[in-house]
Parts: C-alpha cells; structure tokens; sequence
C-alpha cells in the first residue's frame, strides 16, 4: 500500500506577527477581508481498491458485486448470484457441487435422514421428487421418520400450528406436537395398528435386514395408498418402487419397533439382523469403489444416520482389511457444533482421520449450517433444474450379488494373510 505523504505544518515561530495570528492579551481579534488564507495542506493521497485479487493468492475468488434481486429469479439463479458469503455460500458451494460432480454417472450417493423431517413434509416436497430422479441410491434413517412417514401413505392428517399452543391442553384434548406441528392422537393408533397388523403377516415371521424389513413395508404401504388413492406420498413407498434400500441404524428407537415388540410379546413378529445391515450397506459402497466408481454421503442432520453411511469405510478398512480410502464426496446440512465432541457436528476433516473420508478428497467436501427444513428445498429444486435425471441403481435388487462381492474380497484378503503368517 502507498505511504501517504506527511502533513505540511504551518510556520508557528513568529505567531504575534504572523497574519490571522491570534491578538495580543486584551486586544480584539480583527478580521481583515486582505489577510491571505493559511497554506492549504497537501492534498492526501488514497489508495484505490483494484477490481481484482492482483496476484495475491488470496484475492482469486470472485468479486462479490451482485445485482439487484428482481424477483424474476429462479431458485437456482438466486444461489447462484446471491449466495455469497457464510452459510448461503456454503449452501451454494453444496448445490454446485452436488449437481457438478455428485450427480453423475458412476457416484453412488447415500442419503442420511435425522431429525423430525417427515412431519414437516420434507418427504414428499423434496425426498420423494429425489428418488424419482435417481438422485438417492440408498438410505440411513431414523425409525421415527419412517412411522411418521406412513402417516401420509395412510393418508393421516398433520396440520401446521404454533410452537406456542399450551401444551396441557393439547394433552387434555388428544393432540400430539412436535414444534409447530400438530396431529391427534388417533393419527398414532391408526399408525400403530396398521403397523401390527402387517407384520403379523407370515412373511414378517423371520429376521431380516431392516431393509428387507422396509421394503416389505414399502409393498404394504404401497397397496394402501392405492386402495386410498393417496398415491405416492410416501418415502417407503418410493423407495419400494424405484428399489432404494432404507436402513435404520437404531431400530428400536421407534415407534414402528415398539409395535414389533409387543408382536414379540405375543410370540411373532420380524427381527432385525444388524450384521446383515453393516455388512450390506459396507457392500453398497465397496462394490462402488471396488469397480473405479465413486462414494458419495449426503447428510441431512448427524445422529446414528449419518455415523451409519460413514462407517461403512471403516468397516471396509479397518474391520475387514480391505484396502479402500474413503468416502468421496461429503455434503452435510447440520445445526450442530463441532466443538462438543458430538458426531452430528464432527467435520469431515475429522470424519477423515477414521478412515471415512478419503484425505485427497477433502476439497470435495462442504458443510452448511442451517436448518435442513430451509436447505432441502432449496437444494432440491436447484438439483432438479441443473441436473439430468440418472436411472435407478435398484441397490434393493443387488444386495445379494454385492454382498457376494464383500465376502469373495474379504475371503481373498484372509487367504492372504494366511499365507504371509506361514
């Protein structure tokens, strides 16, 4: 930066005899219209600010000078014009990434679901038009936004309200709240029944991965919405029909699962087989990667979802020995903070030093802080204008032969190590 030039001071050494010098003690001032001004001071000189970084490495970004929002704008031309700085650029560096390289012929993608997303809708808005599109290969959940994803394929009805409503007499009148969303009682026991009644099915009288398990409820739901007319409304169901497995980490923290544990009671009811989730979701990205394709995680919250579509890695790696570096590509819409320790805020640098993410990916890789009711819609309508539908992976179908694939690397991997140790 240029130095600015020193100030030129006035003369001070004679300031009695000076002109405009202040009068002697006593003597009024006298304003002579002939008495020439001070010497003016030499004008400063300020530095202009270039119109671009120059060759500083650090100025290369863009300029930030957006023009005038009009309100003619689509979605995806206001993320991309507007969403400058902060979490708007974070959210826009997720969109270009996810419809520049995510969203691409050999990418599987991964979507994690945690918090009460379904109730707000967020299904059939966004998650629904997603699938249908291909754009979600396989799924990590809570129960919770499974059972209460059947209420709209059951055709349930959930109504806005006020996180204000006082809550004892929401009790007193049999209706439930999460936040500003409001539904009857009744809307659980038709749920819960519903749930009861299909898995006494005898096709429910086994274990089973909680995929299979879903899929089974997708068929059931599936049959409902048709019978009802609803048509589909549903995760499950969509999911059923364009052959999406949807796993749940903790399935037991669920209603849907407090339903299978009275049929338990009663002697029936279906089991979930966690090995058999671990190891085929592990199959899911190792039959990617193991074929020169890529792995991509998209993660909506934290909790057990997402560690679930991130350990898939580790247990490639670290558990089976199997030489693999990482997810690809990490997208993470979350409000939680990364200094308690907690996974849900746990960055993806962090996510890399277990084996989850792959080290030279890190540039692929963006976290956005925000509300994920706020993010996915935007998302995905910029997704759907900036991206060509895929065809559906039907990772449902292919669990069998992918999980065929695990046990043949694993099995050469033991051989291996086998003949190093004789």
């Amino acid at each position: 930066m240029a130095s600015k030039p020193k100030r030129t001071a006035p003369d001070r050494s004679s300031p009695s005899s000076e002109p405009g010098a202040p009068p002697p003690d006593g003597e009024k001032p006298v304003f002579d219209q002939t008495t020439p001004e001070p010497e003016r001071e030499a004008p400063v000189s300020v530095p202009t600010t270039p119109k671009s970084g120059g060759t500083s490495r650090w100025l290369q970004g863009a300029r930030i000078a957006p023009a005038p929002v009009t309100g003619n704008e689509t979605v995806r031309e206001l993320i991309d014009s507007t969403f400058l700085a902060y979490n708007a650029a974070r959210l826009r560096e997720a969109a270009q990434l996810l419809s520049g390289r995510i969203l691409r012929e050999g990418v599987t993608v991964g979507v994690s679901l945690s918090g009460a997303l379904t109730p707000a809708g967020l299904g059939g808005s966004c998650l629904i038009p997603l699938i249908e599109n291909g754009f979600v290969d396989w799924i990590s959940t809570t129960g919770a936004n499974l059972y209460h994803d059947a209420h709209f394929a059951l055709d349930l009805d959930l109504h806005r309200g006020s996180p204000h409503t006082p809550d004892p007499e929401l009790r007193r009148d049999g209706v439930i709240r999460i936040y500003d969303v409001l539904f009857t009682y009744e809307v659980l026991l038709e749920t819960d029944r519903f749930f009861r009644t299909m898995a006494a099915a005898e096709e429910f009288g086994r274990s089973m991965s909680s995929a299979e398990f879903h899929h089974l409820v997708g068929k059931y739901l599936t049959a409902r919405a048709e019978a009802l007319g609803t048509g589909s409304r549903s995760i499950l169901v969509s999911a059923y029909e364009h052959g999406v497995p949807v796993y749940t980490p903790s399935p037991g923290d669920s209603s849907i699962w407090m339903n299978m544990a009275r049929l338990a009671l009663e002697g029936g009811g279906p089991a979930v087989d966690v090995s058999a989730d671990v190891n085929e979701t592990a199959a899911i990205v190792y039959g990617a990667k193991a074929k020169g394709e890529r792995s991509a995680v998209l993660v909506l919250g934290g909790g057990a979802p997402k560690n679930f579509v991130l350990q898939t890695e580790p247990q490639i790696q670290e558990v089976l020995g199997l030489e693999e570096a990482g997810h690809d590509y990490f997208v993470q819409i979350t409000d939680a903070r990364p200094d308690t320790g907690g996974l849900s805020g746990a960055t993806p640098s962090e996510a890399m030093t277990w084996g989850k993410i792959d080290p030279d990916a890190l540039s692929d890789t963006v976290v956005c802080y925000t509300d994920t009711t706020i993010a996915l819609p935007l998302l995905t309508s910029y997704l759907l204008a900036a991206c060509d539908p895929r065809p559906p992976a039907r990772l449902y179908d292919r669990r069998s032969e992918l999980l065929t694939g695990l046990k043949a690397a694993f099995r050469a991997r033991q051989t291996e190590e086998e003949r190093e140790d004789s």
